[in-house]
């Protein structure tokens, strides 16, 4: 151990701080008179200083007797006050300042950053209160347990290593990818329910693209034909969906091969800039009038759309590395555009994987994954047309022919289209 007097006065200052600032808030909470709550201030701030010296003094005998003290202690204080107040988070929170005092020893940052932790978790306690009870549904709430499983407790099971004779299936990397899907499926749910109806369907395309912009294009149009009035709102939300499917595009070649998203990140960001410049002629027209829409309550993500989106990949992964060994490179990209014909993402991660286990060089990989996302404007043209009618899609077809314009020239630019 350091001789220096001063080795452990920063791990002190933070037991201290995180002592005084989770004290406080109890503080606020404990009442007055005979009936108030034993903890307040003074016993947070002692309690964290008292961690802070059995964290030093490096006994771990004293730190367990000195921890198990103030378990006594916090069991004597809800018996006393359990009539009045039947919860326990004032006497847990007692307890984890102690062990957060003996942490502030031997890394103050980590000790300060869990203390700020705690006190922002007791001084939200309405606002989480009222969105656990009022503003969440019991759906939503299922959904959010769904998605940490699947993150926490199935990912990491998954094992990391090809299992198919072909070596083109890795567990792993499809988990990750279908829990990015997942993820931002969320986000963009949140979002929407976030902002409220107010954005309408402005809010409903940017985060519905996360979903499936062919999806959205379609929900959309159909919107657009039953509501001639909406055309506009329903326009510039298909169109910002395409906004969506570059930024997830981005995030899932981040995931699977970044070197990949390096040559394509001039490209990508042409197509991201004119689908946002075309659906910002929409945008200021559609403001102007009030659609009623309400707020979605809903799923946060769609399990049914996760597990079609791991097929999806699966599939394509299989069929393009069976296509390369049977006939080449060529063969590989057959499977990639037709996989781009349903969905983009899935085509463009099999490519990226592809070139990753070096089975495709990045010149056809690139092109590949120009021609899915080609393959996959075609689909949300025909979408329009059939979703929407005419109309709409006159409307919306220009943006996406706009939208691979800037693709290719991007790509042009870059060099990396041949």
């Amino acid at each position: 151990m350091d001789n220096n007097p001063f080795f452990a006065l920063d791990g002190y200052l933070v037991a201290l701080g995180v002592g005084l600032l989770i004290g406080s808030e109890r503080e606020r909470n404990k009442g007055e008179g005979a009936q108030r709550g034993a903890a307040g201030v003074r016993t947070f701030a002692i309690t964290a200083l008292l961690g802070a010296v059995a964290g030093s003094l490096e006994v771990p005998l004293l730190s367990a007797v000195g921890g198990i003290a103030v378990i006594v202690l916090a069991v004597a204080s809800y018996r006393m006050g359990r009539q009045l107040d039947p919860g326990i988070t004032t006497e847990l929170a007692l307890c984890l300042t102690y062990f957060i005092g003996i942490l502030a020893i031997p890394k103050p940052l980590l000790a300060g950053a869990l203390g700020v932790l705690l006190a922002l978790l007791l001084v939200s306690r309405s606002w989480l209160h009222d969105f656990v009870l009022h503003k969440l549904t019991a759906q939503e709430n299922l959904d959010a347990i769904l998605l940490a499983a699947a993150a926490l407790i199935i990912l990491p099971l998954l094992p990391n290593r090809a299992v198919d004779p072909y070596q083109a299936i890795n567990p792993q990397l499809i988990g990750r990818l279908t829990i990015i899907v997942m993820l931002l499926n969320a986000f963009g749910y949140v979002m929407l329910r976030t902002l409220g109806a107010q954005r309408g369907l402005l809010v409903a395309g940017l985060f519905g693209g996360f979903i499936s912009s062919v999806a959205t294009i379609a929900t959309m149009g159909e919107r657009a034909r039953l509501e001639p009035h909406a055309r506009a709102a329903a326009v510039a939300g298909a169109t910002l969906s395409s906004v969506s499917t570059v930024i997830q595009l981005a995030l899932i070649l981040t995931a699977t091969y970044p070197h990949l998203l390096a040559r394509l990140t001039i490209a990508l960001t042409a197509m991201c800039v004119f689908a946002a410049l075309y659906a910002s002629l929409f945008v200021k027209r559609a403001l102007r009038s009030t659609v009623p829409i309400a707020t979605p309550k809903g799923r946060a993500f769609q399990p049914r759309q996760a597990i079609q989106f791991a097929v999806m990949i699966t599939t394509v992964l299989f069929l393009s590395e069976w296509l390369t060994r049977q006939f080449g490179t060529r063969g590989a990209l057959v499977g990639i555009i037709a996989g781009g014909f349903a969905d983009a993402h899935s085509a463009s991660a099999t490519a990226a994987a592809m070139t990753q286990r070096g089975t495709l060089d990045f010149p056809t990989a690139t092109l590949g994954i120009l021609a899915a996302i080609t393959a996959n404007t075609c689909t949300k043209a025909a979408t329009a047309v059939i979703a929407g009618g005419i109309d709409f899609a006159k409307q919306l077809v220009p943006g996406l022919v706009l939208m691979l314009l800037g693709l290719y020239a991007g790509a042009w630019l870059a060099g990396v289209c041949c």
